[in-house]
């Protein structure tokens, strides 16, 4: 994309002074960063920076209104490519000073408050090429507020359509604020429609104001020619939380950064992954919870399925800032592996700079448990069968934190209709 097209993009869009700056800034200086550091994981040459822009749709984006998503009158947002084709939100959230929206409309309506957390606490533009690249090339997203005590009760839902019948890079960031003592249950679902190759750069910040508690469930299932970095970042401050349950089942190669800084004293932070890895595709995830202030407390447990000649790779990542004492930071990583040709690894990684803490980490990589499958076998329940059970309880912890039932439901379909697609 060159220097004028990003013009004209950020003058359609109407963006405000700040971010036509952050876009040129990064414009000409992101090619000269460093690629992220995702151990074990060869992806040097993936194509993850493709053209951003296309204004071309054909029917397929006329019928993208077909889609509705969630309950009746719940908060949603639907978009399609770089498109938002739905918004909901119920009154009483509106009074109560709520915003979920379009990541452009709450630039225009909301200059200074998306401009006070947009890449400047959770993730950097410096960090690597590919936030570099993110700052200069983002083309959709959504901006979620929850102000100062406000607590809601119901799941905020999003659905994410990559439109993959035309050539232009998925680069989606979503921004989460949750002021002082507030709570949200967030909900967030990706997919592919189309074939065509392309890039996706993902970017969700979610920031917790002192006291505020978040949950957010995500289920990705980005298509087999979509190449993809999705980078997931917690800020936290004094006494907040967030719980993340993530299920990882894209079809095509991915890098993914799991991250959660807990910077106030008393954070919390627990990060719950599953994975499943078919055909050929590689999928390298790194998990990562920083303990920068006392008693703050990170957990990590991810799991992960790898059949036929897959990659999956856990990188799970805990460290503990000189002077946090009292920190706790847990981690654990499995991975079963269903077929000789796959190839897994669980790196656990603690990083220790502190005396007065708790720490701790299991990994490891395996096959089905035989016990476990010689006891359904005994019960006539045929071997297929038996290996989802399997696998299913395997990543239970994960399906049973994601708040919404058919989102559940849903996830367990999908990783069904994996093993029946490698069965057969």
């Amino acid at each position: 994309m060159t220097e004028l097209e990003i013009r004209t993009f950020s003058a359609f869009k109407e963006e405000p002074t700040w971010m036509k700056d952050l876009r040129f800034n990064n414009f000409g200086s992101f090619t000269t960063l460093q690629q992220p550091d995702i151990e074990k994981v060869n992806f040097h040459r993936w194509d993850l920076m493709g053209d951003a822009i296309n204004t071309e749709y054909g029917e397929e984006l006329i019928n993208s209104q077909q889609y509705q998503y969630g309950a009746g009158d719940a908060a949603k947002i639907v978009q399609y490519g770089k498109e938002t084709m739905m918004e909901q939100l119920p009154q009483e959230l509106v009074e109560a000073g709520v915003i979920f929206t379009d990541i452009f409309t709450a630039m225009q309506d909301y200059p200074e408050l998306v401009e006070k957390y947009y890449m400047t606490k959770a993730v950097k533009p410096d960090e690597n090429n590919l936030t570099g690249y993110h700052a200069a090339y983002m083309n959709s997203g959504i901006f979620l507020y929850v102000p100062k005590d406000v607590v809601i009760k119901e799941p905020l839902e999003a659905l994410f359509i990559q439109n993959s019948f035309v050539k232009e890079a998925f680069n989606k960031h979503i921004l989460i604020v949750a002021d002082t003592n507030s709570a949200v249950t967030y909900v967030e679902k990706y997919e592919t429609e189309g074939t065509e190759k392309n890039s996706a750069n993902i970017i969700v910040e979610v920031i917790t104001r002192p006291g505020a508690k978040v949950k957010f469930s995500a289920v990705d299932h980005l298509g087999e020619n979509t190449t993809a970095f999705i980078s997931r970042r917690g800020h936290l401050e004094r006494d907040s939380s967030i719980d993340w349950a993530i299920g990882v089942m894209n079809d095509g190669n991915i890098i993914a950064d799991f991250d959660s800084d807990l910077i106030g004293d008393g954070s919390h932070s627990v990060v719950k992954a599953v994975a499943v890895s078919t055909g050929k595709q590689i999928q390298g995830i790194n998990t990562r919870v920083t303990n920068y202030g006392n008693h703050s407390i990170g957990h990590i447990l991810q799991h992960g399925v790898i059949l036929d000649r897959a990659t999956l790779t856990f990188n799970g990542i805990g460290h503990i800032i000189k002077g946090a004492k009292g920190a706790d930071a847990q981690q654990e990583s499995r991975v079963l592996m269903l077929s000789d040709s796959a190839r897994g690894d669980a790196n656990p990684i603690l990083l220790i700079d502190e005396n007065e803490v708790t720490a701790g980490h299991a990994a490891s990589v395996g096959r089905v448990d035989p016990e476990q499958m010689f006891y359904l076998l005994s019960r006539g329940i045929e071997k297929e069968e038996a290996e989802r059970l399997v696998i299913r309880g395997f990543l239970g912890t994960v399906i049973a934190a994601i708040p919404l039932k058919e989102i559940r439901d849903e996830l367990v379909e999908m990783i069904d209709k994996k093993l029946r697609r490698t069965e057969s």
